[in-house]
């Protein structure tokens, strides 16, 4: 279901907040520095050459019938990726592995996407029995293709048919009350994770439960094992795994 506010995400309210985040946390110089060479990288993705490239990661689109690829992401949203997230769908094989690494029985849990993009995670969790799957996507135009995605998706080894993108600001996420399997590709800066962290304990706190969180690529793990709720249960150089003590 696609719960969109129709709101309009603007590069210059991000940029705002982008500036005043990383001046408080890093300093004007540091933060000047970084958006330099953030900007020089956007303009290096922009060009051609860069964006054939990103047509690399459309094998998975191809054998299913649906849109996540990130050389169709437009210049809008890039930009704002920059600010914010950059897109990047998961690779099919890394969440495989990902997943049996969960010592679970799936048909218990939620699996929730915070930052879900075109929605591919969602749809390489649908290959298990979840009892539900909801995706959290800032981005409305990203979010519009992960809903049509959800609709033409088709595949034999699908198992779970709950699934939805919803629009909205992860760090305004509640999250359900049930066991949930919490996946996270860098969704968020620092300051953004820490806010989410900080929500997922106090819906611990509020309903004691078990909780596993799946970071691909975790550049912020710091974040994670200073929880005193969670604790590193498995991992490797590609991906961290966490879970509530129970």
């Amino acid at each position: 279901m696609d719960s969109e506010n129709n709101r309009k995400i603007s590069v210059q309210a991000s940029l705002r907040e982008w500036w005043k985040n990383q001046r408080t946390h890093h300093g004007a110089a540091a933060a000047f520095i970084h958006i330099f060479r953030e900007s020089w990288q956007f303009l290096r993705e922009s060009t051609p050459e860069q964006r054939r490239r990103r047509y690399g990661d459309v094998e998975y689109d191809w054998d299913h019938g649906v849109n996540t690829t990130s050389a169709t992401v437009s210049w809008h949203d890039r930009l704002l990726g920059v600010l914010h997230s950059p897109y990047q769908p998961t690779e099919p094989a890394l969440f495989h592995a990902m997943l049996a690494a969960l010592p679970i029985d799936f048909s218990k849990f939620t699996f929730i996407d915070l930052g879900s993009g075109k929605g591919r995670t969602l749809l390489m969790a649908s290959d298990y029995p979840f009892q539900r799957i909801v995706g959290i996507e800032l981005l409305p135009e990203l979010n519009r293709t992960a809903c049509e995605n959800l609709t033409n998706y088709r595949n034999p080894s699908q198992t779970c048919f709950r699934l939805e993108s919803i629009c909205a600001d992860a760090r305004d996420f509640e999250f359900p009350a049930g066991p949930i399997v919490l996946y996270l590709f860098n969704p968020l800066p620092e300051s953004g994770l820490i806010e989410v962290i900080r929500n997922l304990e106090k819906s611990f706190r509020d309903c004691p439960r078990s909780i596993f969180v799946l970071y691909h690529t975790p550049l912020l793990e710091h974040v994670l094992a200073h929880s005193t709720m969670l604790k590193k249960i498995a991992g490797t150089h590609q991906y961290s795994v966490f879970s509530t003590a129970q």
